[in-house]
């Protein structure tokens, strides 16, 4: 298989876990080398490194989405073009071992600094530096990859940066990974610092007080191949020491974070599902005393009618058990309807595999109500409009 062929099956591998994204750029790495193809010279600063490659990704947006608010004014709409990723990633090998680098020009941040070791058959793979835990099935994936443009409410409710609602478990850590496949069992471990790490002030910082316990994480599952298809189900777990309490103003105060995900993702010829629920423990995250266990779920379907046109529908509900939530926290862009209780969402789009995931453009609307009941009345927001991407990515 040539590397301008091996694109598409690298990228259904991702999809079912049975590779890394590390792993698959390797792959196309060695395809490239192997057909000695060589698209630009890169020499090696040391005389042990025996590959180089360099990656680019890069993303354009527009959204267009209205918030309007029961019985109140409602906040200014969004309508705006924005780049949304541009990335820059090197890699460098040194037999077994490597590193990856990758730095967001857009958000003046990064993705994955870490070095590796892996075994040559891709059986086993150790970390060592900054990446995203394998918990959150969804959140894990590559932004590449993802179907309904953004991830859903539900991953960034419980999974981005906490702004004293949202909870900030998994996603970005500094520590040591572990993942592995065995058989059709893939499995992954990790020992991190507890804080998610959010930029390179963050990652540099030796550590404190409220920060110096370990955090853990883990993640089995089972893949297999259908009679049209293939499936891949499984369970994650972890604990973030210090990382609860209400808001986000008690971090390092005593409040632990606990987050429980279950996964699937099954394709059969055209047709494919992807679903997750994830459910948190945060200690005191509605007050002291008074814990929050928020729950969430997601579930979409999606079907490619022809060989470049691929339909999707997403839903999403989260409840977050007296913590608050409002649309802005799960709907990127969308304008703040006000702190409530419930979220739910619907993603209606398509996808145009110009050039696979290399070259694509998607569009979709988007649709999202927040409520307030049963904890504080009829109070409920909406928000309703389009977005839009442009994809190239080598």
């Amino acid at each position: 298989m040539g590397a301008q062929d091996s694109g598409a099956l690298l990228e259904v591998l991702v999809r079912k876990g049975i590779l890394t994204n590390q792993e698959a750029e390797d792959v196309r790495a060695d395809l490239v080398r192997d057909s000695n193809t060589i698209p630009s010279q890169v020499l090696a600063g040391g005389k042990a490194t025996d590959r180089l490659s360099v990656g680019m990704r890069l993303q354009t947006q527009f959204a267009s989405l209205n918030t309007n608010i029961a019985g109140a004014a409602d906040p200014v709409a969004t309508n705006h073009f924005f780049v949304r990723r541009v990335y820059l990633t090197l890699k460098a090998g040194l037999g077994s071992w490597g590193t990856v680098f990758t730095y967001d020009f857009a958000g003046s941040s990064y993705d994955d600094a870490i070095v590796q070791w892996k075994k040559r058959d891709g059986s086993l793979t150790f970390d060592f530096g900054l990446r995203k835990l394998n918990l959150g099935y969804e959140e894990r994936a590559s932004s590449g990859n993802i179907k309904a443009i953004e991830r859903s409410s539900v991953t960034r409710y419980f999974i981005e940066s906490n702004n004293g609602r949202r909870l900030g478990a998994a996603s970005y850590r500094i520590g040591a990974f572990v993942d592995g496949v065995k058989g059709r069992f893939v499995y992954s471990a990790a020992i991190t610092n507890p804080e998610r790490t959010e930029n390179f002030t963050l990652a540099s910082e030796p550590g404190n007080s409220a920060n110096n316990n370990f955090a853990y994480s883990g993640n089995v599952g089972l893949a297999g191949k259908l009679t049209n298809g293939n499936y891949l189900v499984g369970v994650g777990a972890g604990f973030f020491p210090d990382q609860g309490g209400a808001g986000n103003t008690n971090l390092g105060r005593g409040f632990d974070l606990a987050l429980y995900s279950v996964y699937a993702d099954v394709t059969m010829g055209r047709f494919g599902l992807m679903a997750e629920a994830l459910v948190a423990d945060v200690e005191s995250g509605v007050a002291v005393g008074r814990d929050a266990k928020p729950v969430g779920f997601f579930i979409q379907p999606s079907l490619l009618v022809t060989d470049t046109l691929e339909l999707v529908v997403r839903y999403g509900h989260v409840d977050s058990d007296g913590r608050g939530i409002n649309l802005s926290d799960g709907i990127r862009s969308a304008p703040s309807g006000g702190t409530m209780n419930l979220l739910s969402e619907w993603y209606v789009g398509g996808n145009w595999y110009i050039k696979g995931n290399e070259l694509k453009f998607q569009l979709g609307a988007v649709y999202g109500k927040s409520e307030d009941r049963p904890t504080g009345g009829p109070a409920e927001a909406t928000a309703f409009g389009l977005r839009s991407q442009m994809q190239v990515q080598f």
